[in-house]
């Protein structure tokens, strides 16, 4: 068995879904959930001491919201990648994700291998959107954006980060594509988020998978 490369935290308020995805993502050997909570303020206290990899927090909680915890996760340390899981497809709780700086929005009712394969992904810095609740931010991205000044904007090996970017590649798979060093992909991300104004990778992402249609 793999010794575990991922560290997980698990934000949910039900004790049977915890347990069932702790049962999930350890199967394998290579992800390690190494703390849970149920409350919002319980998870604040606990986060860092854990030190994940990747925090997988509900959009919906008893004493909050899951966006606010991903949004003081990344504000404290922005190496870690969260992934917001929902039963709800809410078009105003997947803009807040993105905009909370959020990796990933998922449904509940995905497929447990599926999630697996998101944590590992975010994990590696990819950025990923479930393809049923994408649309909404394509289409608000349509009437909120021209289409040619972003890429104006950007020079040419530039606009072929995006591109990767916006097939959910992390920065190793793009240095790897484009036989580049992981870090001067790095810069390039940095450089192409000043360009556009842009926070998070994740909205590059959002905005690269309409550019590049």
């Amino acid at each position: 068995m793999n010794s575990p490369d991922t560290r997980v935290f698990l934000l949910d308020d039900h004790e049977v879904v915890r347990r069932g995805l702790c049962e999930m993502l350890e199967r394998d050997g290579d992800i390690e959930v190494v703390g849970e909570a149920a409350l919002v303020a319980e998870a604040l206290r606990r986060i860092p001491a854990a030190r994940p990899d990747v925090v997988v927090v509900d959009a919906r909680l008893p004493d909050g919201s899951g966006i606010d915890v991903c949004r003081e996760v990344k504000q404290a340390d922005d190496s870690i990648a969260v992934l917001v899981l929902t039963s709800y497809e809410d078009d105003e709780i997947l803009f807040a994700a993105i905009e909370a700086g959020a990796a990933g929005f998922l449904l509940k009712q995905v497929r447990g291998n599926d999630l697996v394969d998101a944590v590992r992904k975010v994990a590696a810095g990819a950025s990923l959107l479930d393809p049923r609740v994408t649309g909404a931010v394509l289409e608000r991205l349509r009437h909120g954006a021209p289409k040619s000044p972003e890429l104006e904007a950007l020079t040419e090996r530039e606009r072929n980060v995006l591109e990767l970017i916006g097939q959910g590649l992390s920065n190793r798979e793009i240095a790897e594509r484009m036989h580049l060093a992981e870090k001067t992909v790095k810069n390039y991300v940095t450089h192409i988020l000043a360009k556009l104004d842009l926070k998070r990778r994740t909205q590059a992402a959002v905005l690269a998978s309409r550019l590049f249609a």
